[in-house]
């Protein structure tokens, strides 16, 4: 075996050493670049983008070079197409990406950068190194208005406070770019119908001295008599049921039906699809409105947002009147419509935390069941999973399965009481009714859960916010049967809160959950290099019982006394969660990822100990990956070795996670990966006979957080990514206090490997 693999190592050491041997003589490899700045405000890696020649993958290479130079032979053909053809360096195109780092520099600011290139030459390769030198940073001393037109001038007045120019600031194209955009944006949101970007232009000051400039904006002159006037909205026609595209619609319009509704005409043809009330609410151009950029929009995003809509156009037609200051156009919008049913199976691969498994479904999904867009899903669904990767010899193997059945029916409005039309009606709101039962087969129990919930979801601040809140979230749980040895423990003395987890029980809850990411957000023409995300959110059960029990004497459960609802013991507990992500952008082939995540829930009033379903859990491949999937914690808790499995053991009400990884891009489909975890969960109170040494103490929580590093690869496939990570232990709570730093005692036992799907974070 060792004469193998030395005989490998030879081979690639040889391919290696001759990198360079189909290139010609007289020419060179191009084996790196690199890109300094001689100021750390210039971030170097940005301009990676307008270098030209990019070396050579070192693996592609390796292969291409594999193959002989034949191509008669199919071989070397396959070959060569699995690697890449050695990259010859150009001094033209060095030349030409020079002067593109220059250009970009100077709309950047810096008027008078330079960018030399020096060339480093041996065994017939190639490095080139873009130098920088910045030669100062021109920035804005004064910046004005210098429209002749008076109304433009007016119009705009207002919109100079807002805009991003500003004196002080670096004289940025991009950004002097970015604010024509939001004048422009500005006046055709407030009646200027036929007013464009490329009216506007500036005129700059240079000749100043210490790098300063005076700017000014200034309008050219208009193309015709009505550019600079503004356009009021007079009809509104809704064309309902054309398909541009379909053939015969001289059938389905050969008995036209048309009706005005609230001051907009409505057209049908043969297909009512959608109601009068639904086209009138997604329709945000009104007549008597100046006409907006904002309310076109709107209206295309609400109609095409409509699953049972296939395609949406709105057209504009000038009433000719040149002599008015205000001009009217007539606007014209088109709903096609698309299919209503829809009928899917699916066989998924699911990852819970780690744990892989297949998840077979049949659909049905109807998309405008009473004409206003409200979607109807039916779902048959089925899962078979397996514990992938456990510390516990007894759950390795273990088959569990479940069934279900799901229905929702979602409205495309908030459907509440007492909400002001704006509110009810707008775009982006949506409600839904579910139901839902849900049976879990494992070898220890089998567990029923029904479920009834009322969602309502909406976004705002231009989709950065998204909220969704459960009005009503009811479940219903209850285990029909256990196994002998897992009565026996759940009927164990020593460990009364594992029966309180597990016996039946009424979780009533409302929630709230919010998300906050930039990544929808632009800066001029560049997307941000830190794309984060905000998640938020608390789940409080138990109101709607607690209000039902308090008008009369509720029964109690004859053992722990808590007070039932139809014989059924109900939850309460609040639980409040808080999340952060960033993705920094180190380069165009780096990056560095960074998550912190808090979770707290506590049991109060008719509950002693959280339902376990609610519980958290440690390890995984999105949480500590040097631990399995419910293996780590809680606090310095020992798990049980003797055979028993002691998954329901390991769950506590506290919650940290904290993460680091480093991402490097080695092909387009093939990703490394780096990390560095911590973290673990707690007990707020002491069970100490279930969970000793589990509960949350200030004095000594620090000492317990686990610690673990690995790496990683990716494969990128664009609409999927495969995630394959190993996790080992550096720092483990679970041991003796003297014996917890285990990065110097590597075994397999303190490891753990993970598949997933997507990112961890």
């Amino acid at each position: 075996m060792n004469k193998i693999i030395y005989f490998i190592l030879a081979i690639v050491c040889l391919w290696s050493c001759n990198s360079t041997k189909h290139i010609p003589d007289g020419s060179y490899l191009l084996k790196t670049y690199d890109i300094k700045a001689d100021t750390k405000e210039i971030d170097a890696s940005y301009f990676e983008s307008f270098i030209r020649q990019q070396p050579n993958n070192k693996i592609r290479l390796m292969i291409y070079n594999i193959a002989g130079q034949d191509t008669s032979k199919w071989l070397n053909r396959i070959i060569q197409k699995a690697g890449q053809a050695p990259i010859l360096y150009n001094p033209q195109q060095t030349k030409n990406s020079a002067t593109q780092v220059a250009r970009e520099l100077s709309n950047m600011g810096y008027l008078r950068a330079e960018v030399d290139t020096i060339l480093k030459v041996k065994d017939k390769k190639v490095s080139v190194t873009y130098n920088i030198q910045n030669k100062g940073v021109y920035t804005i001393r004064n910046y004005d208005y210098t429209i002749d037109n008076g109304t433009i001038a007016r119009s705009l007045a207002p919109a100079k406070k807002y805009t991003s120019i500003k004196p002080g600031i670096a004289f940025n194209q991009i950004d002097l770019d970015d604010s024509r955009d939001h004048l422009t944006s500005y006046l055709r949101n407030i009646g200027y119908y036929k007013f464009s970007k490329e009216l506007l232009y500036y005129k700059a000051d240079t000749t100043l001295n210490a790098h300063k400039v005076d700017l000014f904006l200034s309008l050219y002159p208009p193309r015709d008599s009505t550019t600079f006037k503004k356009f009021k909205i007079r009809n509104v026609s809704i064309l309902s049921g054309f398909d541009p595209m379909a053939k015969g619609n001289e059938k389905l319009f050969a008995e036209v039906d048309t009706v005005n509704y609230k001051g907009i005409r409505i057209i049908y043809g043969k297909n009512k699809f959608l109601r009068k009330s639904t086209l009138y609410r997604n329709n945000s151009i009104r007549p008597g409105k100046m006409y907006s950029d904002m309310a076109f929009t709107r209206t295309t995003g609400a109609f095409n947002g409509i699953g049972v809509v296939k395609q949406t156009s709105i057209q504009f037609n000038e009433v000719s009147n040149p002599n008015d200051s205000v001009q009217y156009i007539d606007a014209l919008v088109t709903i096609a419509p698309g299919n209503t049913h829809f009928f899917q199976t699916e066989i998924q691969g699911t990852n819970s935390a780690g744990d892989l498994g297949i998840a077979p479904s049949i659909s049905y999904q109807h998309q405008n069941l009473f004409n206003g867009a409200e979607i109807l899903k039916l779902k048959l669904r089925g899962a078979y999973e397996f514990i992938s990767n456990s510390s516990n010899p007894d759950m390795v193997n273990q088959n569990f399965y479940e069934f279900g059945f799901d229905a929702s029916l979602a409205f495309p409005q908030f459907l509440f009481p007492w909400l002001k039309p704006k509110w009810r009606d707008l775009p982006s709101a949506s409600t839904q009714v579910s139901l839902g039962v849900n049976n879990q087969h494992r070898q220890e129990y089998t567990r029923q859960f029904f479920n009834a919930t009322l969602t309502y979801r909406w976004t705002s601040k231009q989709n950065k916010f998204a909220h969704t809140f459960n009005l009503w979230d009811i479940n219903y749980i209850r285990m029909p049967w256990a196994s002998p040895d897992f009565t026996e423990r759940l009927n164990n003395t020593n460990n009364p809160m594992l029966k309180e987890s597990y016996k039946n029980q009424l979780i009533s809850r409302t929630t709230y959950n919010i998300t906050y990411t930039n990544a929808n957000s632009r800066t001029g023409r560049r997307t941000p290099r830190n794309i984060f995300s905000i998640r938020a959110g608390i789940d409080v059960s138990g109101l709607l019982p607690r209000l039902a029990t308090s008008f009369h004497n509720a029964s109690r459960d004859s053992i722990s006394g808590a007070k039932q609802i139809l014989g059924i013991a109900y939850a309460e507990y609040i639980k409040g969660d808080i999340s952060f992500a960033q993705t920094h952008t180190l380069n165009s082939k780096n990056k560095l990822a960074y998550h912190i995540g808090l979770g707290v829930a506590n049991p109060f009033g008719n509950s002693n100990v959280l339902p376990f379903e609610t519980r958290y859990f440690s390890g995984g491949a999105n949480s500590v990956r040097g631990w399995a999937p419910r293996a780590l914690g809680p606090g310095s808790y020992v798990a049980d070795t003797s055979g028993v499995n002691d998954f329901v053991n390991q769950v506590g009400d506290i919650k940290l996670d904290m993460n680091i990884e480093y991402r490097t891009k080695v092909s387009e489909y093939i990703e490394l990966a780096g990390f560095l975890d911590a973290g673990n969960i707690w007990t707020i109170k002491n069970y100490k006979e279930s969970q000793p040494d589990g509960q949350f103490k200030f004095n000594k929580f620090y000492k317990e957080i686990a610690l673990s590093y690995g790496a990683g690869i990716r494969f990128d496939l664009g609409f999927l990514l495969i995630r394959f990570d190993y996790g080992i232990r550096a720092y483990d709570p679970g041991r003796p206090i003297n014996d917890r730093w285990v990065i110097f005692k590597p075994a397999l036992n303190r490891t753990a490997w993970h598949f997933a799907i997507g990112y961890p974070f």
